[in-house]
């Protein structure tokens, strides 16, 4: 299809599309439908920062789309192109997404316009903590009201940053903390929640393929071993997923592409030395245990199994969509295949797992991390050692009928050490999110498979996230 003779739909007009289309299948009372779909507000603000013998002035925004529940919940971006119709978007998005996975968060999203990589430290400090102080004196930084989170070009770093300028402007505020999500495990943080998104991207390609007939919606069959993957994007998402898939589950990372080219092996990559290279250099160019291809995104339509576009969006569009081979696509990016696309992919029997969906882990874990700061206690700190005793009270007692049974009844040391060890946060953490990608999953597929009008999961998550909105705005007399 020639995608220069039609229109592409911007990021912003792909989810209202996908919107549209979910709502046409469902009975929502008069005026409740645009109550949902329409953002609630965008607060823009431009603020001054002396830098380097100068004042520069920047542009940020906060969106916040729907506060059927509260706090809203979102990441914050920095990125030159960020633009209010593009967090808007994501904002939307993010209500879907706390729906679909139960999280009790309305959606927002923030964006500065800035290229991160042109200031030192000490300049992003200062830039972030005023960018912080601006939405915080208007409550768009707030435990009980609106909680960011990292997103693309923010991290660890400019959460703890964020975290302690709303502490010094709320002294009096014992869930400070809270204001924030994403922060370092040492300033309040929670253990797993950098790998988050990777991870549940992992488990939610595990519990597809718990079900036989969804796999075989894809054409594929067997397990995730073997299954050949190409991952576009290797920053934190991309590379978690890649990591977790290859070392865990026996996939084989076949490209990877990034933004200076792509590298390809059909014996698999290596991920964490290719992630070693591009720490090391800023790109793939120059990798030796594999082969280079200067146009990247050509490889998006490679021959593979899994395909999974983890950077930014619209990369799978009117142009190149009739092209994609890989008969199974996870979206671990916001918004990688525009509306335009996905009606081709659906037509061509491509399963899509969608991006509200299968990148929540970061969301999800998010959550855990608030929920932790409002208790001000670490996950496991008051039942690890309690759930150690009681299964060493089985394992005494096992010993003692083996004494008697014999050594073939003996209990292994590896038995032994791994049922008497408690679960610590990460553990946790882990098994909840586990638990969360296949609640949300099973909820999907129940729609998906149990109408006759949805032929695709993306469709059926926003069914079910969209039908979760409505019943709490019916909730609140709406």
């Amino acid at each position: 299809m020639d995608g220069t003779a039609i229109k592409e739909p911007s990021f912003r007009e792909s989810v209202d599309l996908m919107f549209n289309r979910a709502a046409a299948l469902m009975d929502l009372p008069p005026g409740l439908e645009d109550k949902i779909r329409v953002c609630n507000s965008t607060y823009t603000v431009r603020f001054g920062v002396k830098l380097r013998g100068k004042i520069q002035t920047f542009t940020g925004y906060r969106s916040v789309h729907s506060e059927h529940t509260e706090p809203v919940k979102g990441g914050i971006r920095y990125a030159l192109n960020v633009n209010q119709d593009e967090v808007e978007a994501l904002a939307a998005l993010m209500t879907y997404k706390c729906a679909l996975v139960e999280a009790p968060f309305g959606g927002s999203k923030g964006g500065l316009c800035i290229d991160p990589r042109e200031y030192d430290e000490d300049e992003l400090e200062r830039i972030t903590r005023r960018f912080a102080y601006e939405l915080a004196k208007r409550d768009l930084i707030d435990p009980a009201q609106n909680v960011p989170a990292p997103d693309m070009g923010t991290g660890e770093r400019e959460m703890a940053w964020i975290a302690d300028q709303y502490a010094r402007m709320n002294t009096s505020d014992i869930n400070a903390r809270a204001c924030v999500t994403g922060k370092p495990p040492h300033a309040g943080g929670i253990q797993g929640r950098v790998e988050a998104t990777g991870r549940g991207v992992q488990y939610a390609l595990r519990e597809f393929f718990r079900h036989p007939e969804d796999i075989a919606a894809a054409g594929l069959t067997g397990t995730l071993e073997g299954k050949r993957v190409v991952v576009q994007g290797l920053g934190n998402v991309g590379y978690h997923a890649a990591k977790f898939l290859s070392g865990e589950d026996g996939a084989k990372i076949t490209a990877i592409i990034e933004r200076d080219g792509a590298l390809h092996s059909e014996d698999g990559l290596d991920v964490e030395a290719v992630y070693s290279w591009i720490q090391r250099h800023g790109g793939v160019q120059g990798y030796a245990d594999a082969t280079y291809i200067e146009n990247g995104p050509s490889l998006l339509e490679a021959d593979c199994d899994i395909l999974i576009p983890a950077a930014l969006e619209g990369v799978i569009n009117l142009t190149n969509a009739q092209r994609i081979k890989a008969p199974l696509i996870i979206e671990a990016a916001n918004g990688p295949i525009t509306a335009g696309a996905d009606d081709i992919l659906r037509q061509k029997g491509t399963v899509i797992i969608p991006d509200m969906y299968a990148n929540a882990g970061g969301v999800t874990v998010s959550y855990f991390e608030w929920v932790k700061n409002l208790s001000h206690i670490r996950f496991g700190r008051m039942q690890r050692r309690q759930e150690e005793a009681r299964h060493m009270l089985i394992v005494k007692e096992l010993e003692r009928l083996s004494d008697k049974l014999g050594d073939a009844w003996s209990l292994t040391s590896t038995f032994k050490e791994q049922y008497l060890r408690g679960a610590d946060e990460l553990e946790l953490v882990r098994s909840g999110l586990d638990d969360t990608m296949r609640g949300a999953y099973q909820a999907m597929r129940a729609v998906w498979h149990g109408r006759d009008d949805v032929t695709d999961l993306r469709t059926a998550a926003y069914i079910v996230a969209v039908e979760r909105v409505a019943a709490s705005y019916r909730a609140k007399g709406l």
